[in-house]
């Protein structure tokens, strides 16, 4: 591989190494709140390699991507296809996600309370729900922070709620919050670590903004403007309560200054089946109103990726400065890094970035 990438594939459960084999075509990205995805191509030559390749198993083993001997993203190797091209040339296509995926294969199954509890102690006692049951613990550790906001919420066994759904829906309550499992190398013992990092409302890293310049750093960017996804209204539709016969719907929320400013009623909605509290639903519909309010506007810039870039952006604030035709009076504004789309080197093309931003708040 042109770019200074190892793939490290280890036991899920254990993280004991099972072997390093080269991965080309590779691109992966990671975001905030949401899984991020690895792809990539482990070429077979000979039956040597085909028996190592043979070790890395779908849905038991974890890929580390390490750049330099840092690792800079971590997942959970989901699918493998094997193949063979018109000239006899072998491939495993490698597909893999963040390990926060996990969550979106798991159900509660077990009757949960929590009352006033911290929102973000009841997302550490869900992970500890997954990683306690037999076989389910995957070595994923948590941040301890607390955030002030008390929730009162249960579930049932036999709902079969996801543990990722469950999540989403306290971290779309008011003041929300934000989770990451971040990928490192402990500087004292050498171990890779899997972190789940929250923040409320949100994640920031760093103090000082990254810098980036067009001409300069920035390759290219856009500003997609999208309305059919905005609106200036949200209403948010929970379960039916026990002995009830309809849902309990959320207060409309209305945006009466972007509706004062010419805007025309655009209504958007969300489900929440779990929920059966209307104070909970009406913080739900005011959450996606502040989220979804006008048009949805995600910058997103391309860089080029240094060599020694090791550390990732997620959360961190950017300083970007643009002047084109465009912005020909100049950009000069800070956004924060939400999400990272790397596509690595390959002979005549540079390892690129595609950084996603939001307006820093």
């Amino acid at each position: 591989m042109d770019a200074p990438y190892r793939a490290v594939f280890t036991d899920l459960r254990t993280d004991q190494a099972i072997d390093v084999l080269p991965l080309r075509d590779v691109e992966y990205d990671d975001y905030i709140g949401k899984p991020g995805s690895l792809s990539g191509t482990l070429v077979v030559p000979n039956g040597r390699v085909a028996a190592r390749v043979r070790q890395v198993v779908e849905g038991r083993t974890a890929v580390y991507l390490e750049r330099g001997s840092e690792p800079c993203w971590g997942g959970i190797v989901w699918t493998l296809t094997p193949a063979t091209d018109d000239r006899g040339i072998t491939t495993v296509a490698l597909q893999a996600a963040t390990f926060d995926s996990y969550a979106g294969r798991r159900y509660i199954r077990a009757d949960l309370t929590f009352t006033a509890t911290d929102q973000l102690e009841v997302v550490r006692r869900l992970w500890d729900h997954m990683q306690a049951a037999e076989g389910g613990a995957i070595g994923v550790e948590y941040d301890p922070l607390t955030s002030g906001a008390l929730r009162s919420v249960t579930y049932r066994d036999g709902d079969e709620t996801l543990v990722e759904e469950a999540i989403g829906q306290l971290a779309g309550m008011e003041p929300g919050f934000e989770t990451w499992i971040a990928v490192y190398r402990d500087p004292a013992t050498g171990r890779r670590v899997k972190r789940l990092r929250l923040g409320s409302p949100r994640i920031q890293v760093g103090s000082e903004p990254l810098l980036l310049d067009l001409p300069g750093d920035v390759i290219s960017y856009a500003f997609p403007r999208d309305a059919t996804r905005g609106g200036t209204t949200a209403r948010a539709r929970g379960g039916t309560p026990p002995g009830g016969d309809r849902p309990v719907i959320s207060d409309e929320q209305v945006a009466g200054d972007l509706i004062a400013a010419g805007y025309p009623r655009l209504d958007t909605t969300s489900d929440h089946s779990t929920v059966t509290d209307k104070a909970a639903l009406n913080a739900l519909a005011r959450a996606d109103l502040a989220a979804l309010r006008g048009p949805v506007v995600i910058p997103s810039v391309r860089i080029r990726r240094r060599s020694g870039d090791t550390a990732s952006p997620l959360g961190r604030t950017v300083r970007l400065r643009i002047r084109d035709v465009w912005f020909h009076e100049g950009l000069d504004a800070h956004y924060r890094v939400v999400g990272i789309k790397v596509t690595g080197a390959e002979r005549g093309r540079a390892e690129t970035a595609e950084l996603y931003l939001e307006e820093a708040r």
